[in-house]
Parts: C-alpha cells; structure tokens; sequence
C-alpha cells in the first residue's frame, strides 16, 4: 500500500478495496502543499475524485485516535447535483470511513424526507445531498450546520448549469466562517470562480486535465448514418459489442421511452433511467445492472450522472451531445479505473460537420467507421462462440452421461450445430442498414422533409428576433395573412432582423396572392410585410455577414407577451397594437440598454 502519509484507517479500507497506488489527483489533495487548505480541483471524470475528496478532509473529521467524533451536528457536508452521484458518493464515503466510525445520510430528492431528518438528528458526522433537500432540510430546523468543519462541492460546474446557485449559497452562508471548502469541477468557467472567491480563502488550485478532454482509456467512434436508421445503428452496434454493460445516451425523456421500448421489444435485457422515474425505480434498475440481470442502460445526460458501473465498456451517443463537455460527462461513464471503453457517436449525414467541430474542440481523435453489417456481426458471433466453447471448464458426470446419450442419437457434428443454433436463438438478430455512399446520403438529406415539403417556396416577414417574434404568434399571423392552415407551413427560421417560413410551392402563388390582400386592409400601426423571397435564410444570413451587409434596424420592436388566444391578432400583438405603446430602445448613442426579450427571460429549470 502506497499511501504512507494517510492515518492508518483510512489506508486498511484503501488497500481492503484494492488500492495499491493513488491516482493524480489523490496525490494532489493529500501532498503536503494542500494540507488544511480551500482547493479548486479540476480532474476528469473517472479519475477517482470521490476519494480523493474522501482522503482531503481526513484531517478535519479524524481525531487522535483515528477515529470520528461523535456530534450531533455533522462535521462534513458533500454536494452533488443528481441524486446518483449523491447515493454513489455517499458507498464511496461509507467504506473508506467505515472502519473510523463516520455515520453518514443521505439526503436526496425521490427519498422519505421524515426518515432523513431522523438520520440527522441521530448524529450523522458526514452528510452527503442534493441541493434541493439539503436547503429544505436546512429551512425546516433539520439541518445544522454549525460545528460543521468541511464543505464539499462535487461537479460544481453541473450545479450551476442547472440552475442550483441559489441554493448553493443559502447552504454556505449558513456554514461557520471557519470551515474548509474544496471545489472539485470538471471545467472552472467564470461563474466557479465567482463562487470561489466568494466562498473561499487563499485556494489552491489544482488541475489534473491534460490536453485532450477525453480519458486515454477510452476509444472513440464517430458512425455515419441515415437520420431514419438511428434505433437499427444501435441495434447493430449493441450486438456486434456485446459489452457486458452499456450505456445509452438520449437528449430526452420521451426519446428513453421510445428507445427502450424498442430495444425491449427486440429482446435485449434493458433498463431506463430518466427524470420521470421514481427513486425507487432508479435504484431497481441499477441494482440490476449490477447484478448482470441488465445489460443495457437507456438514460438521459441529469440521470446517468455519477453512475459508477465496474462492467460498464460501451457508451453510445444515440442523439449528438449538446457540446463537447456533455460529451466528455457522457463518455467518462466508461473507461474507469484503468480499464478499457468505447465511446460511439451516432452521426446522421446532415450533422456530419458539426460533430466534426465539436471533437476539434475537445482535442479528441475520433475513428470515422461504418455501422456493423449483418455480416460483421455474425463473424463476431462465431468467434465468441468458439471462444466460450474451447474455454476449459468442468464437466459433471451427470452431463458426460447426457453427452454420451446424444452421441447415440446424432453425430458430433450435428451437435454441435445444434448447440450454435440454441446460442443464436438467444441473441436478437441484426438489422439492414443503408450503405454510406454519395447516393445514400441525398435519399437521407431528402427524407428529412415531411410529406409533401420536398419542393418549397421561402416568404420572408421583415420581423426578428429584435421585434420579440415567436413561433407561437408568428405562426398565427402566417395562417391569417396568408390563409393557410398550420400542416401547410414548413420550416420557420427567425433571424435577428427577419423571419423566413416555408410554403409547398403548389400553394405559392395562392398564399402571395392572399397575403397580397390582406395587407392592403392592415390598419396596424407597424405594419408587418411579407414577401417572397428567392434567396431563403442561408443566403440571407451569408449576405448579411458581409460587411455593411445587415441593413440598420428601424423597426418598432413590441413590448410584454402576446396576450390573447389570437396572438398577433390580439391585444398586445404585432400587428394589432392593443393597448400597449410600442416599446422604442434608445440608441448607443443615447446611452439607453439593449432590448432583452422576456420570451427568454428565467433561469433554467431544475431536474425533478
């Protein structure tokens, strides 16, 4: 065991667990530099975090005996954002300071709230939570943070991404002024380092993120294929892996829903993990992925956050990550510990140049290949299987007799069809997927469209997003002016000066004419002009990055929401004032502040 400047505690549960060096960023927080001091920690996922916070307030919670003082009020506090990672940090603490005597709640949304509280009364030295719980525990008189001697955020980047900053701060400013804090994140964007100098002295800072964001036990697969073929890629991609556990990525919860359905449907031993499932349902679908009852895990980005899987050596990305920091979170759930993983995006043809940027960005080599055919597959299957079947193991005598009777029914070489026979049945079948060819690509581009949409005419409206334009009254107006229904419009792009709307080009020449008519009898006080147009928004927009391309803004931009099922046709709209006076900014020049939209006013939602 190489950890001779730990308490000797804490060095029996490391080495009990297999321990035998500790990683960079363990090193990091015990050397002698770090000791007593606030810390901003940025290590990758994966790195063994958990216990390198673990293993750095040692020093405040450990008495001369090694062990951990008995108080009512708890002596470390640990803040995760979802309730995975709070329950997954919370079995890291239990065994490294279990042999120390530390009692340690949980406090996390889902779970008996009552039953926490009793927890904490009963004198919990270490007490790990979501923000959420523990500022209502904190509320409620639950929680008292007043003996407490070391504060811990853990993905505090996530946190403030996910709108948890209020309550951050109310838990801190309740923390005594002499407690240490550490701050482990991924990334330390500005917002972490306001939160740092608020909260912290004299921090040390330490980074254990090399150049490339992805881990180097982590292989990366970029598979092209039709938009329309998603569910069978990953079908064949599950199939020609067979990882012992896998993890798949969706951007919400309807598309988990939709995906696991399917993947159950085709007989593949599958679990879900999203935001519209109950605490008790998450940790039964866990505890069967880690007990080999699943297999495949179908989850959203907030739900499989902090998920540890030993088994875990395949993520694919069913739907492309947000950005390449989701794509590390996303891909750091597998090649842990040393071990080896694979990371697939999924990359239909027309996102083909956006994910190419996105892993520019992250410095991350990726293999450009093909999905699995139904060739490539099977040839994996015979090689498992003759794998499995040369492997040595032992034979009892009671199946050599049942071996033995079978040689007098059918010859050997019949058995053993037989036997690859009853290994495919259980095994569901790959599917046909379209060649990745110049071809394949335009019948994919095409099928993009909806019905009847292949051939389409662009009418563009002299409003933007500077005039508060929305699709929920923007498509209203369209319908009125140009006295189409809603299924005759196709795509809506709003810039910041204009927006462009579709029409099939077989109603054109009606909707011009009507919108021909109809604003003739505007008696608005801004009218709105709509006109054909014969460029369409991609040009528009290349035009208007030339210099002295975009034209200088003139219009009348309108105050508040639209009020009224009628949108723009009612009171407060566009095209009919209302009772509102048109809002007029002021220039630069008169020193007035920007329009702010309050369409797109409000932080963002919490996760449930």
């Amino acid at each position: 065991m190489n950890f001779p400047e730990l308490p000797p505690v804490l060095g029996e549960a490391l080495a009990e667990r297999g321990y035998d060096n500790p990683t960079e960023v363990q090193s990091s927080v015990i050397a002698p530099n770090a000791a007593g001091r606030d810390l901003i920690v940025s290590a990758q996922t994966g790195s063994g975090k958990t216990v390198a916070f673990g293993l750095a307030m040692a020093e405040q919670l450990l008495a001369a005996d090694g062990k951990v003082p008995f108080g009512v009020a708890p002596l470390a506090l640990i803040i995760a954002p979802t309730r995975e990672l709070a329950l997954q940090v919370s079995r890291e603490l239990i065994w490294l300071y279990g042999k120390a005597g530390a009692r340690v709640a949980t406090c996390v949304g889902g779970m008996d709230a009552s039953k926490e509280r009793r927890n904490l009364r009963g004198g919990a030295q270490i007490v790990v939570g979501t923000p959420g719980r523990l500022r209502d525990h904190l509320e409620r008189g639950a929680l008292d943070l007043s003996a407490l001697k070391v504060a811990v955020l853990d993905e505090a980047d996530e946190m403030l991404d996910m709108g948890f900053r209020e309550d951050l701060e109310e838990i801190l400013d309740a923390t005594p002024d002499g407690r240490r804090t550490l701050l482990f994140s991924a990334t330390i964007p500005k917002p972490i380092i306001a939160l740092a100098k608020r909260y912290q002295q004299d921090a040390l800072r330490i980074s254990t993120v090399g150049d490339t964001r992805g881990h180097g036990d982590i292989t990366y697969q970029a598979v092209t294929i039709a938009p329309s073929e998603i569910e069978n890629a990953v079908v064949n991609l599950l199939r020609f892996h067979e990882a012992d556990t896998a993890m798949l990525f969706c951007a919400t919860r309807d598309a988990v829903r939709r995906l696991h359905a399917t993947l159950q449907e085709r007989g593949f031993a599958v679990v879900a993990l999203s935001g519209e499932h109950s605490q008790s349902e998450r940790n039964q679908a866990m505890q069967a992925l880690r007990d080999r009852r699943a297999r495949v895990c179908v989850a959203t980005d907030v739900a499989a956050r902090g998920i540890d899987l030993p088994s875990l050596s395949l993520v694919i990305h069913v739907e492309v990550p947000r950005d390449a920091e989701a794509l590390q979170h996303r891909s750091g759930r597998t090649g842990r510990a040393g071990k080896k993983g694979t990371a697939v995006i999924l990359v239909p043809f027309p996102r083909r140049r956006r994910v190419e940027s996105m892993l520019r960005g992250a410095n991350i080599q990726a293999q450009w290949v093909d999905a699995p055919t139904p060739k490539d597959i099977r040839t994996q299957d015979r090689a498992r299987l003759l794998e499995t079947m040369l492997a040595p193991v032992e034979i009892e005598d009671e199946d050599r007799q049942l071996a033995k009777t079978l040689m007098e029914e059918k010859t050997p070489e019949d058995i053993a069809a037989m036997l690859v026979q009853a290994h495919r049945a259980k095994m569901p079948q790959p599917e046909e997927l379209m060649d990745n060819t110049p071809e394949a690509r335009k019948a994919a581009q095409q099928d993009r469209h909806r019905p009847g949409f292949e051939d389409t005419v662009w009418f563009r409206m002299d409003i933007g997003r500077r005039h508060n334009a929305d699709p929920r009254w923007i498509l209203p107006l369209i319908c009125r002016r140009g006295h189409v229904t809603r299924n005759e419009i196709g795509a809506i792009r709003i810039g910041g000066e204009e927006t462009f709307f579709q029409v099939p080009s077989a109603i054109a020449a009606k909707v011009e004419d009507a919108i021909g008519r109809t604003a003739a009898s505007d008696d608005q006080d801004r009218p709105v002009t709509i006109e054909r147009s014969a460029e369409g928004p991609r040009v528009q927009a290349r035009e208007n990055r030339k210099p002295g391309g975009r034209k200088p803004f003139h219009g009348k931009p309108f105050k508040g929401k639209p009020r009224g099922p009628g949108g723009p046709g009612g009171a407060g709209g566009p095209e009919r004032g209302g009772d509102r006076k048109p809002f007029k900014p002021k220039g630069d020049k008169a020193g007035g502040k920007p329009f702010k939209s309050k369409h797109r006013k409000g932080a963002p939602k919490k996760p449930d």
